[in-house]
């Protein structure tokens, strides 16, 4: 497996397989875990077609593994930013981590995707 993150929050690593495992560690690292987890559900229910899909999700170790939305992006404008992350909320979701580090490109088909849900907000109050 390739190492791509390491911090004090959570390690991701991308197996030969392509699929994405992260590990949640630190400070609240259970909330951050299954607020990822229900909110990576909720936008899989609404279709959303460019964030990861949850594979795999295990409470007692704080792990999961997801698709791959393709490699890091170093550079994107903020105005292209801005839509992309106002594209999530007409799925239902705020990201609050509205960051370029957030943001992958899937040469697949040539969308730009985002990942890393553990701060984000479900803006539904019934689903949240």
């Amino acid at each position: 497996m390739n190492q791509v993150k390491d911090t004090l929050r959570a390690t991701v690593r991308i197996g030969y397989d392509g699929r994405v495992h992260k590990q949640f560690r630190g400070p609240k690292a259970d909330e951050r875990f299954a607020n990822e987890v229900r909110v990576l559900q909720y936008l899989e229910r609404r279709k959303c077609p460019f964030v990861p899909r949850l594979l795999e999700h295990d409470p007692q170790t704080l792990q999961m593994v997801t698709s791959n939305c393709g490699m890091r992006v170093d550079h994107l404008d903020e105005e292209r930013l801005k839509e992309l992350f106002a594209e999530l909320e007409k799925f239902g979701v705020r990201h609050d981590d509205a960051e370029m580090r957030n943001v992958t490109y899937r040469r697949a088909d040539g969308r730009f995707c985002l990942i890393d849900f553990e701060f984000a907000t479900i803006l539904d109050p019934k689903v949240a």
